[in-house]
């Protein structure tokens, strides 16, 4: 018998929906997962197990009475631990929340409840959405299902985690610098930042207002597109959220990319590690191979674009935490506080500069991709390290590709690429214009049906204590 947490994101839906596959056993099954392996992984914070199991007999009672609602309806999601679910705590991995009990749900939570979906549990992140990978917060940060001894990437690590290690078959993320896109690629998994505004964030608890998106994460592009449909919706409580034109992610799918023109990042590739630049350019043959047609696509440069981001985030993440970072300094964990404090330091003009800088910027990526239908490059420059090797955490904490397109605001999916010579995994962006998932999502799935990445899985059971 198969076991369900292999399945595919449709094919549990479609085994709900007929009856075939019962909500309790499939959320279960997730459950006996998280209980065997996750102290080894501390991807999750909390497991809300007898919640999940009662709205799991309840979506099994539903479905049966005729009333399935969707392809969400009894299947599990794991949430990082910054969006407010009612009656659990928000801590966004900090002992400065440590006590704060969400009073009513985040506005995508919500969404999801509406779908029918299982809420299993909360998920490790790096404090406050930034920093790192720390070993002075509360909790142990995440760690890399394909080796434990490595970063899982972040700051939705445990996101990633769960998702790669077979607990929960979709996980919800935000995305600031790469926040999403970072786990998905060391995991192995698929992560998606949408357009700027168009999930509300209402109930997230913020670090830069202006970059800050909230996305899913998932075994495929397809898979990613089943959550993305349910939580994309104008939130009234978002001052920056805008409706989506065109909320249909999977009809056009499945349509392959045959005479579609790719753009090519080179600029933000070349820096790249030798084996992920070997990566990206057997990503671009196979989609060449399948019909794509590949132009290059001229941008500034990658650190032109980094830094416009590194500094409007610095401002607003420090405008967020200052009344705590004068009274409450040492709560926060060391690399919350490195990542912050820099924050304090520049002015208002700095911050006007960097809006000025971030909107010439748009404007460029925009008539660049005016020319094609989606662009590719790279995710991550560098494999990921050891998890306990400060240095080597600090050191690639910006080599990646991910930056510029919270700057735009357009968006970015991130899908296994294959795997480095010690079996880690590494990543391809597929970039869209604003608005346009559903192209962006239409080659992110041809690439993943014709190479199978995706379907590889770590190994758990090594003898290891």
């Amino acid at each position: 018998m198969t076991d369900p947490t292999d399945l595919s994101l449709p094919e549990a839906a479609e085994a709900i929906r007929t009856g075939t596959l019962s909500p309790v056993d499939y959320v279960s099954a997730f459950l006996d997962r998280i209980d065997r392996y996750d102290h080894r992984l501390n991807a999750f914070v909390s497991v809300d197990r007898d919640g999940a199991l009662r709205d799991a007999r309840a979506a099994e009672r539903e479905i049966a009475a005729g009333g399935w609602r969707g392809p969400l309806h009894g299947v599990p999601i794991a949430i990082k631990d910054i969006f407010d679910v009612a009656g659990q705590r928000t801590s966004a991995h900090s002992k400065i929340r440590v006590d704060h009990v969400a009073e009513r749900d985040a506005f995508v939570i919500a969404r999801l409840r509406r779908a029918g979906a299982v809420l299993i549990g909360k998920t490790a992140l790096h404090e406050f959405a930034t920093g790192g990978p720390s070993f002075d917060l509360p909790w142990p940060p995440a760690r890399n299902p394909w080796n434990p001894d490595c970063h899982p990437g972040g700051s939705s690590s445990g996101s990633g985690v769960a998702v790669a290690a077979g607990f929960s078959p979709v996980a919800l993320g935000t995305d600031t610098s790469g926040s999403i896109r970072h786990p998905a690629t060391v995991c192995g998994v698929a992560g998606l930042k949408p357009t700027y505004g168009v999930v509300g964030r209402s109930g997230v608890f913020p670090l830069s207002f202006s970059l800050d998106h909230v996305g899913p994460l998932a075994r495929t592009a397809a898979d990613c597109a089943v959550l993305l449909e349910a939580i994309v919706a104008a939130d009234p409580d978002d001052p920056a959220a805008v409706p989506h034109p065109a909320p249909d992610f999977r009809s056009r799918i499945s349509q392959g990319v045959k005479g579609l023109r790719l753009g090519v990042i080179e600029a933000f590739t070349a820096a790249a590690n030798a084996e992920i630049r070997d990566g990206f350019e057997a990503a671009c043959r196979q989609l060449e191979a399948l019909g794509a047609e590949l132009v290059p696509l001229r941008l500034s440069p990658l650190d032109t674009y980094a830094g416009c981001g590194r500094l409007i985030l610095q401002a607003e993440g420090f405008a967020v935490h200052e009344p705590w970072l004068r009274s409450r300094i040492a709560d926060y964990g060391m690399r919350g506080r490195t990542r912050l404090l820099p924050g304090a330091f520049l002015s208002a003009a700095d911050y006007i500069r960097a809006q000025q800088m971030r909107t010439l910027l748009a404007r460029e990526f925009a008539a660049a991709m005016a020319g094609v239908d989606a662009a590719l490059c790279v995710s991550s420059l560098e494999l990921p390290c050891a998890i306990a090797d400060e240095a080597e955490v600090d050191r690639t904490y910006d080599r990646q590709a991910r930056t510029p397109f919270n700057v735009t605001g357009t968006p970015a999916v991130s899908v296994p690429m294959g795997f480095s010579q010690s079996g880690l995994p590494m990543g391809l962006q597929v970039l869209g214009k604003a608005f346009d998932e559903a192209t962006m999502l239409r080659v992110a799935h041809a690439y993943e049906t014709a190479t199978g990445f995706h379907r590889r899985r770590p190994d758990l059971d090594p003898a290891r204590p």
